[in-house]
């Protein structure tokens, strides 16, 4: 369930309560859950870990963390702030039960792939794997999210795809379906760092960095009208919808990552806007 802005804003209190840190020092707003992202603040110059990873903190305070779609019941926030005073705080990451999505009458070579390909296979996930490691400086989340293209769900955050009767691995993103064509705008600002017309799985494929370790993927796409290197804004059209890859029809797949935590869009923006008629 998506949590309302009530919700989040009650989960900072709450948080803040608990620990008797004035919100000045840490403030987390987010879905505490699996495949939740959280925002934080702090004082400026405070050095923070997570599970005893170093986490990015902005000139300005901000920073996110992330949790993936089977993470543990408890993680551990550690601040350092610029008095010296410490802080360990313990979180509670709620649990989620997954969709079973079952897909019959796929190609035999799209649900195992020949072996002739593994080579090709292993050197795109090591060129997106790269893209997802980068820990830009630039706070470029702090745009904000929104729907990359309207249309039907088909397909949502860690539900367990069946192929041909086969449990494959879980789905780590959302199906959007919309016409081939379809204009594909970028959910946040952002530089490209990864833009592939061909990949085996994805077809084409556009990785944006949001910074702090916060990508975004758009997967299966027909055009790709951005290039690496290139900022784009919130909003600016960036591609259009393709079936590009393994896919069974025109859609989007769009997935978000904090570096290798693979978060669920869903939480980040409003419900789908219902289509006109």
């Amino acid at each position: 369930m998506r949590p309302s802005v009530l919700s989040a804003l009650m989960f900072a209190f709450a948080l803040t309560q608990a620990t008797g840190v004035t919100a000045a020092k840490l403030e987390l707003q987010g879905a505490l859950t699996q495949g939740g992202l959280i925002f934080g603040t702090t004082e400026p110059g405070t050095a923070l870990s997570l599970d005893g990873q170093p986490v990015r903190v902005a000139p300005d305070g901000r920073f996110v963390i992330g949790f993936g779609r089977d993470h543990a019941a408890e993680a551990t926030l550690e601040a350092r702030f610029p008095d010296g005073q410490t802080e360990r705080r313990p979180l509670t990451v709620a649990k989620r039960d997954y969709k079973i999505q079952r897909i019959d009458g796929l190609p035999s070579n799209m649900v195992t792939p020949p072996e002739k390909v593994l080579a090709r296979i292993r050197e795109e996930a090591a060129r997106i794997a790269a893209a997802r490691a980068v820990d830009r400086a630039e706070a470029l989340f702090e745009s904000g999210f929104f729907w990359p293209v309207e249309g039907i769900v088909t397909g949502v955050y860690g539900s367990q795809r069946v192929l041909n009767g086969e449990p494959r691995r879980p789905h780590f993103g959302i199906d959007i379906a919309a016409p081939e064509g379809t204009p594909v705008v970028s959910p946040a600002d952002g530089i490209v760092a990864l833009a592939e017309t061909d990949l085996y799985f994805t077809g084409g494929t556009l990785i944006i960095d949001h910074g702090h370790g916060l990508t975004s993927a758009l997967l299966h796409m027909k055009d790709l009208w951005v290039a690496p290197g290139e900022r784009v804004a919130k909003g600016q059209e960036i591609g259009t919808v393709g079936s590009t890859g393994r896919s069974t029809g025109p859609h989007l797949d769009w997935r978000i990552n904090w570096f290798k935590e693979r978060l669920d869009p869903a939480l980040l923006v409003p419900p789908m806007p219902a289509p006109q008629q």
